[in-house]
């Protein structure tokens, strides 16, 4: 059965796929990154991972992949094929799509950053479907953003478009690690809601799923941390809105997976600080955690069908 390979490299852990050109999942996998072993490490281990996936193609499912697709997180070079920096794995300028592409054969293999490539996912197959132009932004450790425009994803000029966590919403609030103050993803990614949870309820072991659970059941101290990140997240999404004009917003990461205690704020939130723009549909994410490796599956046959047409 004719196939692709699809690697979604994470900070923790690697998901990965065998995926049918109906965009049928026909085997997964996942196994633990180690980026405490190095950086070195971590690229052997994804190109192992892709060997392994390659060899399970030929014995159950009678043929080799006939290409891959590849979501790394940090700085990409898509173009060609770099995995440029990612501070959270250690490495700099790895020539990706050549130690892939020569590690399974010769196949074409695309590379991809992990959040444009779960947008990508999210726009074709999951919650934006049906949208020619949405924003993904899942909230996280950080906060990133996808820009989708009629099937594809918008890189911008150097690879840094949809970098919403970096909007200043607060120019006077907490230091960012970019160099600004009061960004986005300092106030309300995942993250962000769980130090300031852990701080306001004095258990340092709190995190942004124990403060939802406090806003639910209508502690005071946890509805003023949530409204907090809400009202500093509807600021960078309406940014957002003004530069964009979406047809679709949405919303994915931990923090979504508070449903409601976190959406229906959010929505009146947008909704009040709306003037002229037109209010965009506020979705969750449909694909969870594997939209980024569905999305690299996508990457992979868009390549084959890129080099037909060629």
């Amino acid at each position: 059965m004719k196939h692709v390979i699809a690697l979604d490299v994470g900070g923790t852990g690697m998901k990965a796929a065998l995926v049918g050109a109906d965009g049928t999942l026909l085997y997964e996998a996942r196994r633990a990154t180690g980026r405490e072993r190095g950086a070195e490490a971590v690229v052997e281990s994804i190109l192992d991972f892709a060997a392994d996936l390659r060899a399970y193609g030929e014995e159950h499912l009678g043929e080799s992949a006939v290409a891959a697709g590849v979501a790394v997180p940090g700085i990409v070079d898509a173009e060609n094929g770099i995995a440029v920096y990612a501070s959270n794995l250690g490495w700099r300028d790895v020539p990706m799509r050549q130690l892939l592409g020569e590690r399974l054969g010769g196949v074409p293999v695309a590379l991809g950053h992990d959040v444009r490539t779960g947008g990508l996912a999210e726009g074709r197959i999951g919650a934006g479907k049906d949208a020619d132009r949405f924003v993904f932004v899942p909230l996280g450790t950080g906060i990133a953003g996808a820009i989708g425009i009629a099937g594809t994803i918008e890189a911008g000029a150097h690879g840094y478009a949809g970098e919403i966590g970096h909007i200043v919403v607060r120019p006077d609030g907490p230091d960012c690690s970019c160099g600004q103050r009061g960004c986005l993803e300092t106030l309300a990614s995942a993250s962000a809601v769980s130090r300031a949870w852990a701080a306001a309820s004095g258990d340092p072991e709190a995190d942004a799923a124990d403060c939802a659970k406090a806003v639910e059941s209508g502690d005071p101290a946890a509805v003023a941390v949530w409204q907090n990140a809400v009202d500093a997240l509807a600021a960078g999404l309406v940014t957002a809105l003004t530069l964009l004009d979406p047809r679709t917003l949405i919303i994915g990461g931990g923090l979504a997976e508070a449903g409601e205690t976190l959406f229906t704020p959010l929505r009146a939130a947008v909704e009040e600080r709306v003037t002229f723009q037109k209010l965009p549909h506020i979705v969750p994410a449909a694909l969870g955690d594997t939209a980024g490796c569905l999305g690299a599956g996508l990457l992979a046959w868009d390549l084959l069908s890129t080099e037909v047409s060629a």
